[in-house]
C-alpha cells in the first residue's frame, strides 16, 4: 500500500522527475507564470511554495539551499530580495493555479500557474484610507477657512471714498459717452459734406443758365426804347420826303 507517499510519480523516474520540477520552478520564478498540464501545475506549487519560505527566512543557510534547487543564481537572488515585500504578510497561498482547458492533440488538461501578490489587498486598502484622510483633511480645511473668515472683521470702507468711486465712475461715464458722441457726430458730418460737395459743382451751370437768360432779357428791355426812337424817326423821315 501507499501510505504516506504524497509525491506524485507522473511516470517519470526520480532523477528525471526532479530535473523537470526544478527547471520548472526556476522559469516561474524568472517569468512569473507558466503554462503545463494539471497534474504538473499541482505538484509545482509544493516546490514554489517551499522556496518562498526559504527566501522569506532569508539568511545564508535558506540561501545556499535556494541554489541547490534553482537553476539560475540571478532569478535566486531576485526571489530573496523581493520575498519580503511581496510575500512577508502572507503565510502560504503563494500561487495560483487557473484552469485553460484542455490541450489539442492528447486533450490534456492544461493550467496556468502564477505567483500572486499579497500587495494588491495592501494597495486596495491603503488607496481607501488615503482617499478617505484626504476627505476628512478637506472638510477640516474648509471648516477652518470659514471660521477664520468669520472672526476676521470685514473691512468697512468710508463714505467719503464711497463717493469719490462713485464720481470718478460717473466722470469716466461721462467721457465716453462724449467721445461716441463725437465720433458719431464726425461720421455724420462726413457723410454728409459729400453731397454738398455734388451739388456745388453742379449749381453754377444752372445759375449760368438763369443769367444769361435775365441778362438777354434785360437788354432787350433797354434796347426797346431806342428801337421806338429810331422807328419813329425813319416815319417822319419818309413822310417828309413824301411831302
Amino acid at each position: 500500500m501507499r501510505h504516506r507517499k504524497a509525491v506524485l510519480k507522473l511516470n517519470r523516474t526520480s532523477s528525471h522527475r526532479k530535473a523537470m520540477f526544478r527547471n520548472m520552478v526556476t522559469s516561474l520564478f524568472k517569468y512569473e507564470k507558466i503554462q503545463t498540464t494539471g497534474a504538473k501545475a499541482k505538484e509545482l506549487r509544493r516546490w514554489a511554495d517551499h522556496l518562498i519560505t526559504l527566501a522569506k527566512r532569508g539568511d545564508l543557510h535558506a540561501r545556499r539551499q535556494a541554489l541547490a534547487i534553482v537553476r539560475e543564481k540571478d532569478v535566486v537572488h531576485k526571489l530573496f530580495e523581493q520575498a519580503a515585500d511581496r510575500f512577508g504578510a502572507v503565510s502560504g497561498g503563494y500561487t495560483r493555479v487557473v484552469k485553460l482547458g484542455r490541450r489539442p492533440g492528447d486533450a490534456a488538461p492544461v493550467s496556468l500557474v502564477e505567483l500572486v501578490y499579497s500587495q494588491d489587498t495592501k494597495k486596495k486598502k491603503t488607496k481607501k484610507k488615503k482617499a478617505k484622510a484626504g476627505a476628512t483633511s478637506k472638510t477640516a480645511a474648509a471648516v477652518s477657512k470659514s471660521a477664520a473668515d468669520e472672526k476676521k472683521p470685514k473691512s468697512v470702507k468710508p463714505k467719503a471714498a464711497e463717493d469719490d468711486e462713485k464720481e470718478d465712475a460717473a466722470v469716466k461715464a461721462e467721457k465716453a459717452s462724449e467721445k461716441k458722441t463725437k465720433a458719431a457726430s464726425k461720421k455724420k458730418a462726413a457723410v454728409k459734406e459729400k453731397p454738398a460737395e455734388a451739388k456745388k459743382e453742379d449749381t453754377p451751370k444752372k445759375e449760368t443758365k438763369g443769367a444769361a437768360k435775365k441778362q438777354e432779357a434785360t437788354a432787350k428791355k433797354e434796347d426797346a426804347p431806342a428801337a421806338k426812337e429810331k422807328k419813329d424817326s425813319t416815319k417822319k423821315s419818309t413822310e417828309e420826303d413824301e411831302k
